[in-house]
């Protein structure tokens, strides 16, 4: 099993993903977020075959649940669930992804 915390950012919502193997082709995606886009989108996916959710067609289940239901365009726990579905298949090593940003009035501030 494979989990991974997420902090959204302004928003204050977070997000735990985990990513259960069923077998060799399918997994068990639970997302628990009191974001309601988010709950709404990991209610649809529960178990989903890792092959079609790491493939970028428009038809895959992971993008059509995300299109309908997250409005926040960059909202960073759709790509969290599909980092976690990678280390979970063994696809990628679970690294900690940062984002960190600087504007021009945080640099005056210092």
């Amino acid at each position: 099993m494979t989990k991974a915390t997420v902090d959204a950012g302004i928003c204050g919502f977070t997000a735990l993903i985990e990513v259960i193997r069923l077998s060799s082709q399918m997994l068990r995606v639970v997302v628990t977020s009191d974001c309601e886009m988010v709950s709404k989108m990991g209610k649809e996916l529960r178990d989903i075959d890792w092959r079609d959710a790491l493939n970028q067609r428009e038809d895959c289940l992971l993008y059509k649940s995300l299109q309908q239901h997250i409005k926040h365009v960059a909202c960073p726990i759709p790509i969290a669930i599909l980092k976690a579905i990678e280390v979970e298949v063994g696809a990628a090593l679970p690294a900690d992804v940062v984002i960190r940003f600087e504007t021009a009035s945080s640099r005056a501030l210092q």
